[in-house]
């Protein structure tokens, strides 16, 4: 499975940042390799809107199959539905955590955004 996380830094020891489309990185890690790439959201740390749109289509784009940040608002939400991703809400730790967590089947499925748009 592909894991997306949303991290505050660039390695598996790195906090998960509890935003999404505002996300300072994800972490993009393989379960069948245990390796992972860390994508930059540099673009989307000021735009004016559309950040969590766009950060859903480029984690998509990375074949993410699951995607775990603390908080998702409804359009980011709706793009990563349509691509078949699922969502798991949880920022209470490390990278390292959120992706034992899943592969442990620990973690639940959120089933629609938890914020409104344009949270920061």
């Amino acid at each position: 499975m592909i894991i997306a996380v949303s991290s505050e830094g660039k390695d598996l020891d790195s906090n998960v940042d509890p935003r999404f489309g505002r996300a300072k990185n994800f972490i993009i890690y393989d379960t069948v390799t245990n390796n992972f790439d860390v994508i930059d959201n540099i673009q989307n740390l000021q735009a004016a809107q559309g950040a969590g749109i766009q950060a859903a289509q480029n984690v998509a784009e990375q074949n993410a199959e699951l995607v775990i940040s603390g908080n998702l608002g409804p359009k980011a939400f709706t793009t990563l539905q349509a691509a078949g991703i699922k969502v798991a809400l949880w920022s209470k730790g490390t990278i390292k955590e959120a992706i034992e967590l899943a592969i442990g089947g620990k973690l639940e499925y959120s089933r629609s955004a938890n914020v409104e748009g344009h949270w920061t």
